[in-house]
């Protein structure tokens, strides 16, 4: 099974920014999609950006499009999200997720990209990124 780790979270003020990591091991991490995800407690994990198994492509949820930036070294078996201009509203905890090709279990999530539908079911442990004054 492929073991994601993220790395980079924090506590930051508004207009500040962080960079997220998640690094890949235990699989082939140069033929995987990779997604970024947060959740707020109480509420449904929701989809923030992912990348193509080679970089050459990217989408981006409506609310972080123009302040985030994903981005992948596959030498380097590791992905980062870059966030910029952070709001208080961006606090949650970050997931990475990576497609597994299935057999799916009941914490897949599927997600509506450019690309059409994606199938997410390698996560992580996630990492908490607090924005406030």
């Amino acid at each position: 099974q492929v073991q994601l780790v993220e790395s980079g979270g924090g506590s930051v003020l508004p207009g500040d920014s962080l960079t997220l990591s998640c690094e890949a091991s235990g699989g082939t991490f140069s033929s995987r999609g990779i997604a970024w995800f947060r959740q707020v407690s109480g509420k449904d994990r929701e989809f923030v950006a992912a990348i193509t198994w080679n970089g050459g492509s990217v989408d981006y949820a409506n609310s972080v499009k123009g302040r985030f930036t994903i981005s992948r070294d596959n030498a380097k078996n590791t992905v980062w999200l870059q966030l910029n201009s952070l709001k208080p509203e961006d606090t949650a905890v970050y997931y990475c997720a990576a497609e597994s090709g299935g057999p799916y279990t009941p914490q897949a999530m599927g997600v509506q990209t450019k690309w059409g539908i994606r199938e997410y079911d390698y996560w992580g442990q996630g990492t908490q990124v607090t924005v406030s004054s």
